[in-house]
């Protein structure tokens, strides 16, 4: 191995703090769904920064977007109006449930804005006792203080303690569960209408139609977090769209800025009432640079057919997944919509990830044994077969390994 790369590591390594099991790879450039590394080998990216970059790396919608803005305004405080984050609040609002929007920096971010906003509204309508946000075992909201409190995987939380109070957990895909953990201190129900770190679970298709309900006959807010699904992932704009309801708080990022930093928390007009002036605010929420760049992500995402060639290719996608399914024993299922989507495996998915890696196909595992695709919505019909192919033969010396 090249000497600069043992070096640019190593740097890492000693001036980094090690939040990260990092793979030993530096990565160097992108270009729609392919990436190079430092010595010039080339990568298939199934990974897409964690379903981050929908249009694909260095995609010349942001390319452009970035440049043009750039050269007029980057920053000022949202003690002012500035256009391009007045522009993609209207088109956000434009193409959801919501009325209104806050901007901020990351999913977790804006999870904290919606525990936060659906707190303070249920004191001043309801009073101070109702406060307790049921979420989802499984589900994934961020690691912030408040967002790994409402997260359900001991995983996330553990050393934390104490977490912030007021959280109830229950099983995800059950409404008798839900029912039952409801009282008089509950002032929200917050789940991902797919779970994406919990292991691509999709819910039966009455299930959110049925939290709704419960919702709204106990004068409850439901909040989505489409941090992962959103943004055309699922082969619609946003996830709720496939199951017929609508929340009464969203949060988005990840693909929404296509790989520069934003989230969004978008609500009815009745749930924004409770965030007056001073109530909440984030410095670099919502600045003109990356709102500019969002925007023009939202409107190819739009205009350009990436939504519908997401619905396309996920069909293929899945299609050749069960394909692999009824060939290789240790598959035990395949799971999810769009281009979300995962194969359950009878054992640790890691080797399998690395494997593919030495190949030139990047893809992930969670759950230890969950492998989770999400590329570029712009992927096609070739570099999934790609995909497939070197999945198919790394499954193969798998097994002829355990025989």
């Amino acid at each position: 191995m090249d000497d600069k790369v043992n070096d640019i590591r190593k740097l890492a390594d000693t001036y980094m703090f090690q939040t990260y099991a990092r793979i030993p790879l530096t990565l160097v450039r992108g270009e729609g769904c392919r990436l190079w590394d430092d010595q010039g080998k080339e990568y298939l990216d199934f990974v897409s920064g964690i379903a981050v970059c929908a249009l694909g790396h260095s995609s010349p919608v942001v390319r452009e977007a970035l440049e043009r803005q750039s050269q007029t305004l980057v920053h000022v405080s949202n003690l002012y109006y500035t256009k391009p984050q007045t522009e993609l609040a209207k088109l956000l609002v434009e193409n959801s449930f919501a009325d209104r929007v806050f901007f901020c920096n990351s999913g977790a971010e804006a999870n904290e804005a919606a525990i936060k906003l659906v707190r303070r509204f249920s004191k001043e309508k309801y009073g101070s006792g109702r406060h307790v946000i049921i979420s989802m075992t499984g589900s994934f909201h961020g690691r912030t203080m408040a967002a790994l409190s409402a997260t359900g995987q001991e995983k996330i939380q553990k050393g934390y303690d104490p977490l912030v109070q007021t959280f109830k957990f229950v099983p995800f895909g059950d409404l008798s569960s839900l029912e039952k953990a409801i009282d008089d201190t509950v002032c929200a129900v917050m789940l991902e209408p797919i779970q994406g770190e919990g292991g691509i679970v999709c819910p039966s298709p009455d299930y959110l139609k049925g939290v709704k309900e419960i919702c709204d006959a106990r004068n409850l807010v439901l909040i989505f977090d489409e941090v992962q699904v959103g943004m055309g992932r699922t082969g619609k704009l946003f996830a709720y769209e496939h199951y017929g309801v609508t929340p009464h708080v969203m949060t988005l990022a990840k693909a929404l800025g296509n790989g520069l930093p934003i989230g969004a928390m978008l609500s009815t007009e009745e749930l924004s009432s409770a965030f007056g002036p001073g109530s909440h605010a984030s410095t670099f929420g919502g600045t003109p640079l990356v709102t500019a760049v969002a925007k023009a992500v939202l409107k190819s995402l739009l205009e350009d057919g990436w939504i519908e060639n997401c619905r396309q290719m996920g069909e293929y996608f899945r299609e050749k997944l069960e394909d692999l399914n009824k060939k290789h024993s240790m598959i035990k299922g395949v799971r999810g919509l769009g281009l979300i989507l995962g194969i359950e495996l009878d054992r640790p998915g890691t080797p399998i990830m690395d494997a593919c890696r030495k190949k030139g196909i990047l893809i992930n595992c969670i759950q230890e044994n969950i492998l989770r695709f999400v590329p570029p919505l712009i992927v096609g019909k070739k570099e999934i077969d790609l995909m497939v192919a070197a999945l198919d033969e790394t499954l193969s010396e798998m097994k002829g390994r355990l025989e």
